[in-house]
């Protein structure tokens, strides 16, 4: 026999020995998990709110917007444009708009929007909370972190009004 068709059938072989084994190595992973119906489900959604909240104890002055509701990208490279875009439904007419970034950490960011709505005998605050972490860089390490928003929350508050003089804050609507 030549030697190349010796090569050829060793090589044969050897693809045909490593596929049956790698079929073998996956039919002995997939085994049944052991299931235990015995114990309490802990995990429930009450229990990893107040776990959420116990971590971060600022979430618990808002009110958490899912963020599969964001209609905008969740992922930039500026944290406050970023926030911005999620949450610019409107510009207020009359009114102002505040925007702080806060970074605790060096892959941590968190952006505060205060929008105010002027009216005629009220005033109306919608602050948000935005949470992003950093996850890498894009293309060249000298390019800015890319920011990924992992939370967002909104409160609101209403001042009424009486001429110049503040009356009460009440429930908005």
């Amino acid at each position: 026999m030549p030697a190349k068709l010796k090569i050829l059938v060793i090589l044969i072989l050897s693809i045909f020995a490593t596929a049956a084994a790698g079929v073998y190595i996956a039919n002995r992973q997939q085994s049944a998990p052991i299931a235990n119906n015995n114990l309490p489900q802990r995990h429930s959604a009450a229990v990893a709110s107040a776990q959420e909240v116990m971590a971060n104890p600022e979430r618990a002055r808002y009110k958490a917007i899912p963020l599969g509701s964001i209609k905008s990208v969740l992922q930039g490279s500026d944290p406050a444009a970023l926030a911005l875009d999620a949450f610019d439904d409107s510009v207020p007419e009359r009114g102002t708009r505040k925007v702080e970034v806060f970074y605790p950490q060096p892959n941590q960011a968190f952006v505060t929007i205060v929008q105010t709505k002027e009216r005629k005998n009220a005033t109306r605050a919608v602050k948000y909370r935005v949470e992003l972490t950093s996850f890498g860089r894009s293309l060249l390490a000298s390019s800015p972190p890319l920011w990924q928003i992992v939370w967002a929350g909104s409160q609101e508050q209403c001042l009424l009004r009486n001429g110049r003089k503040d009356l009460a804050m009440i429930t908005c609507q």
